[in-house]
């Protein structure tokens, strides 16, 4: 029921019934722009889009969508609510929408901020919620019968998009560790809900990607989306043997905190600043909005997660002397409608100070959707082409402000990141090794020239 949630349904809705809709300057039809596993490439060199360039690449439009919510509102009057689609399109879909079901979240109040208890109305309640194991097991059972009743035949991805929660104190070096924790009912460990989320989706063989600012994954949460932990011999010593029957299918753990708009573009520009030769030295940006997420920043314990990740975008980098400021407001009448401003100011030739301006004004949840459907449609893509937990980390690393796992301390730059994503791809697809084959069977290339580039390219 919030509102990336309602967005993403609504749009998946209006693409595959082909709705149109008016608005202000005329009458538009449903696209998936912004989704680049969606468009197809455009321009004579290409580019933009990924959608007819490698075969496998899901439609977005054969989705199967569902999910939790501690709030009660049925979807359809969610979106009403939010304001963020022209009221056109919300009549069309409001009906249907309303008629979807939404899963009780197991929660933890504690953990965000206190605008957000007095419509926590929809929560795992009872037996389910009586302990940590209870909890990661009710959210177990959930995605079983989603998958069961939806006749979902593909990869499942579990996607935080839920308000940011404050930083969990809980630590542990193993998959082990973290799963003795979870497993023990006597434990009193800091373990917040979106860790159980994405511990519940490595146990079921789904995807997990934390759109949200909080510490969510680490070294051990990655370890335990392995396949060479989740063994389905696992002995039964081992902590994981206590939640079987589990999965061993490939999934990834992939996040943090979506890169969607303002945090984006910065990326982008710093790149192009860097490419010009000058030295960045002063970035003071400012966003306000009033959506809910924005309210539940409001408490300091939520909003030094989501700082943590905003300040840290350019770290790769060394700028050393980049003094890099950050305010986000709360401007309820705003709603969702996120208007960030930011100047940037440089040394150029003999120090001379260079400084640019930018200002965005658009929709949130119009940013954030796109990156949900993307990192959905490329772990499916991932999962049926063998790639990698490190190589899929870094071909995302485009969709997040601090990525992690296998996709720590790549270039910032958006740019670059593209360029990851395209590697990443040749490689899954199979056309860099005919690449290759060609430049050996038209003696451009030896077999031990071959065999080096197949080296090189698995580096």
């Amino acid at each position: 029921g919030g509102n990336n949630g309602v967005t993403l349904l609504a749009g998946q809705i209006a693409n595959r019934d082909k709705l149109s809709w008016e608005t202000g300057p005329g009458r538009v039809s449903a696209n998936w722009f912004g989704c680049l596993t969606q468009i197809p490439p455009r321009g004579i060199h290409g580019g933009v889009g990924f959608q007819g360039r490698y075969d496998g690449l899901a439609s977005a439009d054969n989705a199967v969508i569902g999910g939790w919510d501690i709030r009660s509102t049925k979807l359809g009057q969610a979106l009403y609510d939010c304001r963020v689609l022209e009221p056109d399109l919300v009549r069309q879909v409001r009906e249907e929408m309303d008629g979807i079901s939404i899963m009780p979240g197991v929660w933890d109040p504690s953990f965000i901020g206190e605008s957000q208890h007095e419509t926590a109305l929809n929560v795992v309640s009872g037996e389910d919620d009586s302990s940590t194991r209870c909890r990661l097991e009710r959210i177990r059972r959930d995605i079983r019968q989603w998958k069961e009743k939806n006749n979902v035949d593909g990869h499942i991805t579990v996607i935080w998009s839920a308000s940011v929660e404050r930083p969990s104190e809980a630590e542990y070096k193993s998959a082990d560790e973290l799963l003795e924790a979870i497993y023990d009912d006597s434990n009193t460990d800091d373990i917040s809900p979106s860790i159980l989320y994405a511990a519940a989706a490595a146990l079921e063989g789904c995807s997990f990607v934390n759109g949200g600012s909080q510490n969510t994954l680490s070294a051990a949460m990655t370890s335990l989306f392995e396949e060479s932990y989740r063994q389905p011999d696992a002995p039964s010593t081992s902590p994981l043997s206590k939640f079987a029957p589990y999965s061993s299918c490939p999934a990834y753990c992939l996040g943090t905190d979506f890169k969607a708009g303002q945090t984006k573009f910065k990326t982008a520009a710093v790149e192009y600043l860097r490419a010009l030769g000058l030295s960045p030295r002063v970035i003071a940006s400012s966003n306000h909005l009033g959506n809910n997420d924005m309210l539940n920043l409001t408490q300091k314990k939520t909003l030094d997660a989501k700082m943590r990740v905003k300040s840290d975008i350019f770290g790769p980098w060394q700028e050393d002397d980049l003094d890099h400021k950050v305010t986000v407001m709360y401007t309820p009448y705003i709603g969702d409608e996120k208007r960030d401003y930011v100047e940037y100011t440089s040394f150029g030739f003999l120090s001379s100070p260079h400084t640019m301006v930018t200002y965005t004004r658009c929709m949130d949840s119009i940013l954030c959707v796109p990156l949900m459907v993307d990192a959905a449609i490329w772990c499916d893509y991932f999962v049926n082409h063998n790639v990698s937990p490190t190589d899929a980390a870094r071909a995302t690393a485009y969709l997040f402000k601090v990525p992690e796992g296998g996709a720590k301390g790549v270039d910032p730059g958006f740019f670059c990141q593209m360029k990851e994503l395209e590697k990443v791809m040749e490689k899954a697809s199979g056309k860099e090794d005919d690449v290759i084959a060609m430049g050996l069977s038209k003696g451009i290339i030896s077999e031990e020239q071959a065999n080096a580039l197949r080296a090189l390219s698995t580096m």
